[in-house]
């Protein structure tokens, strides 16, 4: 029987390693290419995008009340869905998130140290790689530590914003896709909620907390992404913010650089918080897909110690330091919405299944976001579409294969 993690995390902390993921992985990345795609009426594309996350959340919480343990949708679809729809959540999750990594680490560099970006986003994924591999409270405490410090520098950027006078409004976009495209880019910036059900075999009371810490970090964040929308387009315009590469930096120009250096670092400690809880989320799901033959057994490794997937978090390091070397992963945001999109219409139509429903995850809900993420994902740019859809189809393919060679063997 393969050995178990640890239940060491309160509602607290997994609310607060929630946040961590969702704040890192969204404001200073996804505001501008949002903004391009749905001009002034950015606030209505989060808006949407918080309406899907949040049907997402409810399926997600139902989950892993149900099926405490790690894995997040992964486990969830394999056991109430069948195999391959298991393996197509995982494979999406595993895949979208790699790239997330790799975007966080580049921004981390391009903040922390530009001109040796790469260079600075090596050295991140292996000093957070070794933080994982000591245990899960020390990334717990590590991540209440970047919330600590970068959710202030946000709230000074959005009361500046609003004490600036407003800027012009620029083009509303003709008919829906903009908004539509907008939004299932902005659901880049929710997903980090899935690292709390991710964590379900670490969680303490997880039929009280796990839900509590879900609603709690996007109920936090939602109400931080709608002021900074709104603040950003009053200040500085949609052409601008569109046009920006760092957006949140915008609001103090032409005035001094004092301001914006804070930014810079609250962007690249709100980037490592990111790529800290990626790394642990990628890990555990590869985890549990090598503790079901899904992926190669000896990802299924847990340190006696410290009770952690070591082989797992030291493959997805591996990786994402490929991609950050040989890859310009500044433009996959779309292709990691796209993968995790899918990953969440597995879970609402899991939850679909499930006979008890809790007061926060009626049927309808399911329904809502099943829908959500499939319109959301089937209107991101076109390039995202085809290219992650290929990836998916080299999974399954791989995985079938696979079943081929072991049913030979018998």
């Amino acid at each position: 029987m393969p050995q178990a993690l640890n239940r060491q995390l309160g509602g607290f902390d997994a609310t607060t390693v929630g946040i961590g993921s969702i704040i890192g992985a969204g404001v200073f990345v996804v505001f501008s290419p949002a903004a391009a795609a749905a001009g002034s009426l950015l606030p209505l594309a989060v808006g949407l995008a918080a309406v899907v996350a949040y049907a997402n959340a409810a399926a997600s919480a139902q989950l892993a009340t149900v099926h405490p343990v790690s894995g997040g949708t992964y486990t969830y679809g394999r056991r109430q869905l069948g195999e391959w729809p298991g393996f197509l959540a995982g494979w999406s999750f595993i895949t979208g998130k790699l790239a997330s990594c790799a975007a966080m680490a580049l921004t981390f560099g391009l903040y922390a140290a530009p001109g040796f970006e790469k260079a600075a986003g090596v050295a991140a994924v292996v000093a957070l790689t070794s933080v994982n591999l000591l245990g899960i409270t020390r990334t717990a405490l590590l991540t209440r530590i970047i919330v600590a410090l970068v959710v202030p520098v946000l709230s000074f950027v959005i009361v500046v914003a609003f004490a600036q006078p407003a800027d012009a409004p620029g083009a509303v976009p003709v008919g829906p896709t903009g908004v539509l495209q907008a939004a299932g880019l902005m659901f880049f910036a929710f997903a980090g909620y899935a690292r709390i059900a991710t964590m379900g075999e670490e969680v303490r009371e997880p039929a009280r907390n796990i839900p509590r810490a879900i609603f709690g970090a996007l109920g936090f964040t939602l109400a931080l992404y709608l002021l900074l929308a709104f603040g950003l387009l009053r200040a500085v315009g949609p052409d601008a913010l569109a046009d920006s590469q760092a957006p949140l930096t915008e609001v103090f120009l032409p005035n001094g650089s004092l301001p914006g250096l804070a930014v810079a670092i609250a962007a690249a400690l709100a980037s490592l918080g990111a790529l800290l809880a990626l790394i642990s989320g990628i890990a555990r799901t590869t985890l549990a897909m090598a503790r079901e033959g899904d992926l190669p057994r000896v990802f299924g490794a847990v340190s006696a110690r410290r009770a952690t997937p070591f082989a797992a978090e030291l493959a997805t390091a591996v990786v994402v330091i490929a991609l950050l070397l040989g890859t310009d992963v500044l433009t996959v945001v779309g292709f990691s919405s796209f993968g995790v999109l899918l990953y969440y219409a597995v879970a609402n139509l899991s939850a679909l299944t499930l006979a008890s429903r809790p007061w926060y995850a009626p049927r309808a809900l399911n329904v809502l976001g099943l829908t959500g993420c499939l319109v959301l994902a089937f209107t991101l740019p076109v390039r995202s579409v085809l290219t992650m859809t290929v990836i998916l189809l080299v999974g399954l393919l791989g995985r079938a294969a696979m079943l081929l060679v072991q049913r030979g063997r018998h």
